[in-house]
């Protein structure tokens, strides 16, 4: 299970470059679900790991279901829109990520065939169609 942020601030998409597969690919803010953490701590944590952002998730934009046509693994991915609320220019990123960057819209379709996974811009259109599903459809049962 993966989690994503998508965020915007005055039209641009906050993204990291990271080195995946030997190539340099742009995605959100992402990351896998560890253990005992739930889908909200995961995001949170994911986005201040890889861009230094805090990130104060809003709405659940979709559940992503993709299956990676190289290595056929099968991937869940669950995307969240919010706010970037600051930024800790001082902290350590993520080893595998090289470049934290705003692109808007058009500069992300013209990455098309470097973009991660077809789901960073499938996040991006459903988020801007306005697909914001309440936090409380998630829930943790302990």
């Amino acid at each position: 299970m993966t989690v994503a942020a998508v965020i915007e601030q005055d039209g641009r998409f906050l993204l990291v470059c990271e080195r995946s597969g030997g190539r340099l690919v742009y995605n959100q803010p992402a990351g896998h679900l560890e253990d005992n953490e739930s889908l909200l701590e995961a995001v949170v944590r994911e986005t201040l790991e890889e861009t230094a952002w805090q990130f104060e998730p809003e709405a659940v934009i979709g559940i992503y279901r993709w299956r990676h046509p190289h290595n056929r693994e099968t991937y869940m991915r669950v995307s969240f829109a919010g706010q970037g609320t600051a930024c800790l220019s001082d902290r350590q990123l993520d080893p595998d990520i090289e470049a934290v960057v705003w692109m808007d819209l058009d500069e992300i379709r013209a990455r098309r065939d470097e973009l991660r996974s077809p789901l960073v811009l499938r996040s991006i259109d459903d988020y801007l169609d306005g697909n914001a599903h309440p936090l409380s459809l998630l829930a943790d049962i302990e």
